[in-house]
């Protein structure tokens, strides 16, 4: 007896952990919120630039994200050639490759911006993914703070480019030399602690997730999370952990700067690096930028070792729901710093540079607590409905909807196979259609169309009780002749913008 041959298995339709698929909706807010940033990009001097999405491991070096094994953070595979490639992590180290590889023809200080997908192979959770998008700019050749300085300023004018109201934001801003000086002043100075210093920058970043006790734990012995994974600390001592703490616990940078000089005393980088927060200060305060844009705030880390002087934050000071109903600060869109060494390691020539990263997925999700995006949805198409699907007809109805088009107004022939009329208004409904083209062999005859009002149809159908209201009401349906066909659709949509504005 033959068996029965078994049924191949459906293959299942799934994400891998830590990504996502992208609506149309949070397309287009993209697009919006980084044409705002752009412009304000352009507006600086800024020129656009592009990298791949791979670079050889070896670009990316020391900086990898957790460890010294080529796939350990990043996405990594080999090259024919036996050699470790790997999805960037950031925007910035692949810049670096960029300007050391092109750096006889390009023009110093190279001020570039560009915007792009990440990825970074950790354990997601609520709100990480393992790919976002992030837009950066960054000023390569230029030593001075000034350049730092502008980095600021330019973080500012883009939050209010996007709406986000002076009083929602504040950039903060440190210097890694000072953190350096604290650090040699508790005995982690000098290339054999650059391990531990890199745990103690890692914890210090986690201020604004975990609070002053959880960067205690993660100072010293270590932190257990709520999943009960466990976290090795830094393994400092009790005085140690105090000084960092009173470090970044730093509110008011004016009324602290005698017991940070006192902290970084007899360490010449601590020193350097408070004289250059002092000129950042100056630099920003004589534009016109107070504190409550630009603010020196020693909390202020950036875990990525790179950073050699100033870093800073952009950050969000308005309230949002999390996933536990609570009511929390929306915290850091942004970041960067000065990274001096990077476009180095290439050259054997030391290359200044700044930049600025924007976390493009996160800040959308801000602006959209904010109300400042997606208010204006884009209408969906116009739909020219198929009663008749002769080769005559069907070239009448492509006629339509390329006069539309042509005229600037989004619209589709519909084109699936359903050919009751009812079924073809039911999907002109389903995708928010403002208005239905219908064509029938009488229509034809007469040389007309009718044009269905579907926002005011489905408005109509639940308002009216009798046949008295419905002959009293608007009409919902009308017949044009084709030549009129365009400037009675613009009409229409018109007036609908009317009642949505009005209904607002």
């Amino acid at each position: 007896m033959n068996e029965k041959p078994k049924k191949p298995q459906k293959l299942k339709a799934r994400l891998p952990r830590g990504f996502v698929d992208r609506s149309a909706a949070d397309i287009r807010a993209v697009s919006e919120m980084i044409a705002k940033i752009q412009e304000v990009y352009e507006r600086y001097g800024f020129d656009p630039v592009e990298t791949p999405l791979f670079e050889y491991t070896d670009a990316l070096g020391k900086f990898l994200p957790d460890s010294d094994r080529p796939n350990e953070g990043v996405f990594s595979l080999t090259d024919d050639d036996d050699q470790w490639m790997s999805l960037r992590y950031d925007l910035t180290a692949p810049l670096a490759r960029h300007v050391a590889e092109n750096f006889n023809e390009i023009q110093l200080p190279y001020r570039t911006y560009r915007a792009g997908y990440v990825f970074r192979n950790e354990k997601p959770g609520p709100g990480r993914f393992r790919q976002f998008m992030q837009f950066d700019a960054d000023t390569v050749g230029a030593a001075g703070v000034q350049a730092d300085a502008e980095m600021c300023m330019m973080m500012a004018d883009t939050m209010e480019a996007l709406g986000i109201a002076r009083g929602d934001y504040v950039i903060r801003v440190n210097n890694r030399k000072v953190l350096d000086g604290v650090l040699e002043a508790i005995g982690l100075g000098g290339n054999d602690q650059a391990t531990a210093r890199l745990t103690v920058l890692r914890a210090i970043d986690k201020l604004d997730k975990f609070g002053p006790e959880g960067v205690r734990l993660l100072l010293g012995e270590g932190r257990k999370d709520e999943s009960g994974d466990f976290t090795k600390g830094a393994g400092l001592n009790e005085e140690q952990i105090r000084k960092i703490l009173f470090f970044i616990g730093i509110s008011d940078y004016a009324k602290s700067a005698d017991e940070l000089a006192d902290l970084v005393a007899g360490t010449a980088r601590g020193g350097e690096g408070a004289e250059e927060l002092n000129t950042i200060r100056s630099l920003v305060l004589s534009a016109g930028y107070e504190a409550d844009r630009i603010k020196i705030d020693p909390s202020v880390v950036r875990g990525l070792e790179y950073y050699t002087g100033p870093v800073f934050e952009a950050e969000l000071q308005f309230a949002v729901t999390n996933e536990k109903g609570e009511k929390v600060v929306f915290g850091s869109v942004g970041g960067g710093g000065r990274y001096d060494g990077l476009v180095s390691r290439f050259m054997g020539q030391p290359v200044p540079a700044t930049g600025f990263s924007i976390g493009v997925s996160r800040l959308m999700t801000a602006l959209k607590n904010l109300g400042k995006l997606g208010i204006d949805d884009l209408i969906a198409p116009v739909v020219v409905c198929v009663m008749d699907r002769d080769i005559e007809s069907m070239g009448r109805y492509q006629r339509f909807v390329q006069e539309l088009r042509h005229s600037g107004i989004r619209a589709e022939m519909y084109q699936g196979n359903k050919k009751n009329f009812g079924d073809q208004l039911k999907y002109a409904d389903r995708r928010g259609s403002p208005l239905a083209i219908i064509q029938g062999g009488d229509e034809r005859a007469s040389g007309v169309v009718q044009l269905k009002d579907l926002i005011e149809g489905k408005r109509l159908s639940g308002e009216i009780q009798d046949n008295v209201a419905w002959r009293e009401a608007r009409v919902a349906q009308i017949s044009v002749p084709e030549t009129d066909l365009v400037e009675k659709v613009r009409e229409m949509l018109a007036a609908q913008a009317e009642d949505r504005t009005r209904a607002n």
